[in-house]
């Protein structure tokens, strides 16, 4: 019988690359496939495992055939792709039970003329893995095109990414940020201050055996090792949201208080608005918004299960004037984008997005600032953010609104917890880095309207 993680794994790779499902909704669908905990874990290791090394996988796929390239078939490719991920990269995993099971799965994908193929080629490599090699680091420094095929291939990015990064950062720098994407995060949690401090969360976890670690900046999150308790995120409370760090710092720049308007322009999945409903001690006017019915719904069940009462939840339209007055204290627009930032928690992302995206994409953001704009009172701050690691998306829109919007000029930070002032430059601008602070690579900057 073919193990079902590795069952629901193919599926949910076929359904992203046939762009039927992104990788969250195809986790949570593989997630629905299999009954055994630690089945739903080893499923979306290997999903994110074989996204995150894809190209690298093709590269030894294709030194392993005959011909030199990759199998034509999608179906046979991906299964050939998650069977090498788990023979190089799950010591764990027994690599005759992979090989057994990758034939199976040729046959469930109505590919059994392939099986005979995908069974050669997966003994080849586990005889020939050792002396199968990718691009070697480059000796010299003015060797791009080496530098190129080192970051490309062997740490598995598309080349126009690296070749950005390469241009902007240096050899060193890139290689720290294409590893950094590479690694496994681990799992971090946002407390729920309205119902209990960090300490207390701490104390409920270790009832049930989890360790967890504070956060290095964030100052309400804590880190947890997901793959030793893997249905612990499942069960339903109010105690803690799932949430990264960098983005967790994003409603600190914010700086939302109790008594005061605050408008959350994209707002699902609600992991800033519930950030921010705390930090307003749930005392105020807080207005979530979002474009999409799901979306919509989503936020809502969010605020709900984290206790918020001030909340209000409004579906609004795509273009046009926003339905607000210019009444609100703080503005946040957390900016749909590329998410170049978060390849490390969606290693999707990299195969999904190209070069000619972020020009359309920064078009967006600004048209989206300048409706936000309209909602700022005199005085009042609006705050842009993103998750995207590209200037077009970061410092190039904002120096568009303010050439745009005279009323408007950046604003200081707010006054921030130590662990976060180090991130936030001169101008209150907030900027993550994978290659320094070990964090996804998160923007925000803050401005505020004139009086």
């Amino acid at each position: 019988m073919t193990a079902p993680a590795r069952v629901a794994a193919y599926r949910a790779l076929s359904a992203i690359e046939d762009r039927a499902l992104d990788l969250p909704s195809a986790l949570a669908e593989s997630r629905r496939r299999v009954s055994d905990p630690r089945d739903k874990a080893l499923a979306a290791e290997i999903v994110q495992g074989t996204l995150r090394w894809q190209r690298a996988l093709d590269a030894v796929i294709a030194l392993t055939t005959t011909t030199g390239r990759v199998p034509t078939d999608q179906r046979v490719l991906t299964i050939l792709r998650l069977s090498v991920y788990q023979i190089l990269h799950l010591d764990r995993v027994p690599a005759s039970a992979v090989v057994d099971d990758a034939v199976d799965l040729a046959r469930l994908a109505q590919r059994a003329p392939a099986a005979g193929f995908v069974n050669a080629l997966l003994r080849t490599l586990l005889r020939q893995r050792q002396r199968l090699a990718l691009p070697a680091r480059p000796q010299h420094p003015g060797d791009t095109a080496g530098a190129l095929a080192y970051l490309g291939i062997t740490h598995s990015h598309p080349d126009w990414l690296v070749s950005r990064w390469l241009d902007r950062l240096g050899l060193e720098t890139a290689e720290a940020w294409v590893r950094f994407n590479n690694s496994t995060p681990a799992v971090t949690l946002r407390v729920n201050p309205l119902r209990g401090t960090r300490p207390d969360l701490q104390a409920w976890l270790r009832e049930r055996g989890v360790v967890a670690t504070p956060t290095r900046f964030a100052p309400l999150g804590l880190v947890i090792d997901e793959a030793e308790h893997p249905g612990l995120l499942h069960e339903p409370t109010d105690r803690f949201a799932v949430q990264d760090e960098a983005s967790q710092l994003v409603s600190l720049v914010v700086g939302a208080r109790p008594r005061q308007r605050v408008l959350d322009l994209c707002a699902a999945p609600g992991g800033k608005t519930t950030a921010m409903a705390a930090d307003m001690n749930d005392a105020g006017v807080l207005v979530a918004c979002d474009v999409r019915p799901r979306r919509v719904r989503l936020l809502r069940d969010a605020l709900t299960s984290f206790g918020s009462t001030a909340a209000r939840v409004v579906q609004v339209g795509r273009e046009g004037p926003l339905p607000f007055e210019p009444a609100f204290d703080h503005v946040l627009v957390d900016a749909p984008c590329s998410g170049l930032g978060t390849v490390r928690r969606d290693p999707d992302l990299k195969w999904r997005r190209n070069e000619v995206d972020l020009p359309a994409l920064a078009a967006a953001q600004l048209a989206l600032l300048d409706r936000a704009a309209a909602c700022v009172k005199p005085g009042g701050r609006l705050v842009y953010a993103t998750c995207s690691s590209e200037p077009e998306e970061n410092d190039e829109v904002v120096h568009a609104f303010l050439a745009s919007h005279p009323s408007f000029s950046p604003a200081p930070a707010p006054a921030l917890p130590p662990s976060v002032a180090g991130l936030v430059d001169e101008r209150g601008v907030l900027r993550t880095l994978p290659h320094r602070d070990q964090l996804e690579a998160f923007f925000a900057a803050g401005f505020v309207r004139g009086a």
